[in-house]
């Protein structure tokens, strides 16, 4: 089982980042990559630089990790309410080269912020946006309050929180068939 999981941020100290990269740890997955959207930078997206350059080579990356993987887990930054301009980029690009970039993936969503509601609403704009591009969203969950309730090396603090969560990663494994505690 192939995983990929990214933070969708161009944070040099993205919590969204760590956060899909705990994430993936968590599932235990032998073949696990967690991408940095810092190497996916290209420039801002217009139908003019389409027809004069095409698609960037390093959006077709992009595009193909997507497709080498079983499981995607990407946690969402929220910026004023939305996706960060550097996802949305490489959205954009992406789905100019395939609609569908998303296309028979399954996708664990997560997103995360130093406020109380953790990214709900760019949660709410990916469930509803991700299955046009083909997604089957699993498993959701946003973290409140990172820096309270997270830790590099312990993980979820909140009982409540770290509960929750532990059921939807059950909930991955099971689904792949992987070994559940």
């Amino acid at each position: 089982m192939k995983i990929l999981a990214f933070g969708g941020s161009n944070s040099k100290k993205s919590i969204n980042k760590t956060l899909a990269g705990f994430t993936a740890s968590q599932i235990q997955s032998e073949n696990t990559e967690v991408l940095d959207l810092n190497n996916y930078e290209v420039a801002i997206f217009s139908i003019d630089r389409e027809k004069e350059s095409g698609i960037p080579s390093l959006i077709i990356d992009f595009y193909e990790k997507l497709q080498e993987s079983d499981l995607i887990v990407i946690s969402l930054a929220e910026h004023n309410g939305s996706y960060s301009a550097a996802f949305k980029n490489i959205i954009d690009w992406t789905s100019r080269h395939r609609s569908d970039f998303f296309k028979d993936k399954k996708l664990f969503l997560l997103s995360t912020s130093t406020g109380p509601r953790g990214g709900k609403s760019v949660m709410e704009t990916a469930i509803s946006r991700f299955p046009r591009h083909g997604a089957e969203i699993i498993e959701s969950f946003s973290l409140p309050s990172f820096g309270q309730n997270f830790d590099e090396k312990t993980g979820i603090l909140s009982e409540d929180l770290a509960s929750e969560f532990k059921s939807k990663i059950q909930n991955i494994k099971k689904l792949y068939g992987l070994e559940t505690e």
